[in-house]
């Protein structure tokens, strides 16, 4: 992968050009870009890959539904359906997605729509009945046709977009200019004992501007795990020798975490939204306890298997009252 990498180098400049291009477009107002005139929060990155956008999904999720009706609008990367798919009990990984699925799984009183193209999907949820009062854009930071009133951009700890570089060569989306459009950025995946001094380094690299405000989240994980019909303390993991299942983009803080926590087991990787072939299936059926993420876990029930258990995680911030102030600040500009 390094070697190619290099090898795409030259393309860099090309790819460049037409992002930053495209960006300038709608920035002079040459290319659409529509507002609203109720709350659009937009959560993001620049990357390619996972740096948590579900987990701060989940977590706006809790900060806003007991008093506001939310509605949480994704691409539904991995879908077999089109155009526009609102959740409902009939719903699954095909008709919306790993993650669309497993927000409306977890959080069924909240609104759930896919859409690839974000204006059609807002204008048929403010068609609904009972449309939402906020709208929560899931990876939509590059979605340029719509203009969200407020940005969430995450960037994972280990991997800083300041560190980056455009694809082919590397993994950015857009240059690391497209950050100044974040109201918000959050370092994600931190280490638990993050001193304020680190963060002061990562904050003077990542050469935010004035108005914009600066959070480091860490991930937690669930004292249990969960299975279809019942959940168990996880240390009864300490008892057993699994196989940890994952199907996301980068597995290493959970994969660090259970041996850290001094579990044995086997780990099979598997690139991130990978479709098991039956020859998979059958592997990971075959094995006496089987652990994965809770994504990963909707996309392994048809196994049927009797010892099929997730781990969730949720995530936290350090100043989680001034993350709050923010964004009720501005929710209050709409009222």
């Amino acid at each position: 992968m390094k070697l190619l990498r290099k090898i795409l180098v030259p393309l860099n400049p090309v790819y460049f050009l037409f992002v930053w291009l495209r960006n300038k477009a709608y920035d002079w107002a040459l290319f659409e870009s529509k507002s609203y005139d109720f709350p659009i929060i937009c959560v993001g990155n620049l990357s390619v890959g996972g740096t948590g956008k579900t987990p701060m999904v989940e977590y706006l999720i809790r900060l806003l539904q007991s008093t506001k009706t939310v509605a949480v609008l994704s691409r539904g990367y991995g879908r077999k359906s089109q155009g526009f798919v609102l959740a409902d009990s009939k719903s699954n990984n095909n008709t919306l997605g790993d993650e669309p699925f497993q927000i409306k799984s977890k959080f069924p009183g909240v609104i759930v729509a896919v859409d690839n193209d974000r204006q059609h999907g807002i204008t048929c949820l403010q068609a609904l009945d009972h449309p939402p009062k906020i709208i929560l854009l899931d990876d939509a930071f590059q979605h340029r046709r719509v203009q969200a009133g407020f940005s969430v951009l995450l960037t994972s700890y280990d991997d800083l977009y300041c560190d980056d570089i455009v694809l082919p060569a590397g993994n950015l989306r857009e240059p690391r200019s497209g950050a100044e459009r974040a109201q918000i950025v959050v370092v994600t995946k931190c280490p638990h004992n993050l001193s304020n001094a680190e963060k002061k380094v990562i904050q003077t690299r990542l050469k935010l501007n004035s108005n914009q405000q600066l959070f480091f989240s860490s991930i937690v994980y669930d004292d249990f795990i969960y299975s279809d019909q019942e959940k168990e303390s996880i240390q009864t993991l300490k008892n057993k020798n699994f196989t940890l299942v994952t199907g996301i983009a980068n597995a290493t803080p959970m994969v660090d975490y259970l041996k850290h926590s001094g579990f044995k087991f086997k780990h099979l990787s598997f690139p991130d939204h990978h479709i098991f072939s039956k020859k998979e299936l059958e592997l990971i059926a075959s094995k006496s306890f089987v652990l994965t993420t809770e994504k990963d876990a909707s996309r392994l029930q048809s196994l049927k298997h009797k010892a099929l258990y997730y781990l969730p995680i949720t995530l936290e911030l350090d100043a989680p009252e001034k993350f709050e102030n923010e964004l009720q600040n501005f929710i209050k500009e709409f009222d």
